[in-house]
């Protein structure tokens, strides 16, 4: 195999300004681009994906222990409250990975800004224990629970401001609709929070759970449920195993968001299979052009094969030689390949060139993510197809015949 080795290195150096040479350098060229398409491709899939679930996760947590509900209709307004049980709550800030465990309540509104502008939203009561994660952006100051009964503010998404017509500091008004005349509640926005998704900007504001718990007339022990933010998102279903069989009884359930909102996890996977399809395709046409060019490497260099063979060169050996020029083509075009995919990566990430539009992506621009193990894949891929893809073509090395070859040297 060194000498092989040898011969395909000095090939590859020794032909500027050849047929081959031009051969052999569009090689590269087609092997690189496949290789950054690959690698751009799935860093953006893995991006988006990571994008969309850190911004659903910073919301709504990963984990809620709730009434069951047989439908897992994510309903907001349930029958009738659960207690708060501050055992429970401790038991499941024990479980591993778990970083945070918040009651809450909800309620739906109907909120009127001064203008008369209206909408009807989705209000969470939260503790002051709760808070945003780091893929909620917020502005103004965060909910002030030092009034003895309840605090009269509110929390309300970028998206609905907007809507409304009011910013920081205004003041609006919350209806909420019972079986006789709506009941009225005038709370002030002390802030702004932005998270890019459509299904939580447009439909949710935060706010005091006592004031819920007034509307509701509910004691101070009523609450909707539990909302348990972890370190890791892929625990989330052995921690809502584990809260299931450990430590929950009826009617109470552990739901993950994943099954909350399977239908955006759902559009999530279909994005990643438009992103392994991709793959393949820019992998076929890496195959059939390296068998391309070996074939047309070996008819081009048919007189070198005879030499060798009249020389007594054995048929492995010569074989070996245009796999391992098959090896440095596909090595050359690999590591091209990996420096213009991260150096379009690094451009994404740093001057984020590529835009979107918020209100169909959930995000201003193209994200970006480089899994390692992802791009060490794609290489190794690449490098083992183009040496598979070339052991056929060197089949017509058997064909050639030095005594018909050499006479036209």
């Amino acid at each position: 195999m060194q000498l092989s080795f040898f011969i395909a290195r000095r090939y590859l150096l020794k032909h500027k300004g050849t047929f081959s040479s031009f051969i052999i350098r569009l090689a590269i060229v087609a092997t690189s681009l496949s290789v950054a398409v690959m690698i751009v491709a799935m860093a953006v899939v893995t991006g988006f994906s990571a994008a969309v679930t850190e911004k659903l996760y910073s919301f709504m947590g990963h984990v809620h222990v709730i009434p069951y509900d047989e439908t897992k209709s994510n309903s907001l307004n349930y029958a009738e409250p659960i207690f708060y049980d501050k055992k429970l709550q401790e038991n499941i800030s024990k479980i591993p990975h778990v970083a945070s465990v918040s009651p809450f309540v909800e309620r739906l509104t109907i909120i009127q800004s001064r203008t008369g502008r209206m909408e009807g939203l989705a209000l969470k009561g939260v503790t002051k224990d709760y808070h945003f994660l780091k893929g909620i952006t917020t502005s103004g100051a965060p909910i002030d629970y030092s009034d003895t009964f309840y605090s009269k503010q509110v929390i309300l998404s970028k998206t609905t401001a907007d809507r409304l017509n009011v910013n920081i500091g205004d003041t609006v008004q919350l209806d909420f609709i019972e079986g006789g005349p709506p009941r009225i509640r005038r709370v002030k926005v002390c802030g702004l929070y932005h998270s890019g998704m459509e299904e939580v900007d447009k439909y949710f504001a935060v706010t005091d759970m006592r004031l819920l718990q007034r509307i509701n007339n509910w004691g101070a022990d009523s609450i909707n449920g539990y909302q348990v933010d972890l370190d890791n998102e892929k625990f989330a279903d052995t921690v809502a195993n584990y809260i299931h069989y450990n430590l929950t009884r009826a009617p109470l359930e552990a739901y993950t968001t994943t099954e909350n909102y399977s239908f955006i996890f759902d559009w999530l996977r279909l994005q990643g299979l438009n992103g392994t399809i991709l793959l393949i395709i820019m992998a076929v046409v890496a195959i059939i052009n390296m068998g391309a060019v070996l074939l047309i490497l070996m008819v081009d260099r048919a007189n070198m094969v005879g030499l060798l063979k009249a020389l007594g060169m054995p048929f492995e050996t010569t074989r070996n030689i245009f796999l391992a020029v098959a090896g440095l083509i596909g090595a050359i075009g690999v590591l091209i390949g990996n420096v213009l995919a991260l150096l379009l990566c690094w451009l994404q990430l740093t001057f984020g060139i590529l835009k979107l539009p918020e209100d169909s992506y959930y995000m201003k621009f193209v994200p970006i993510k480089i899994v390692w193990w992802q791009v060490v894949g794609i290489d190794v891929a690449t490098l083992v197809l183009c040496v598979l893809c070339m052991w056929l073509p060197t089949m017509y090395i058997r064909r050639i015949q030095p005594a018909k070859v050499l006479q036209f040297k």
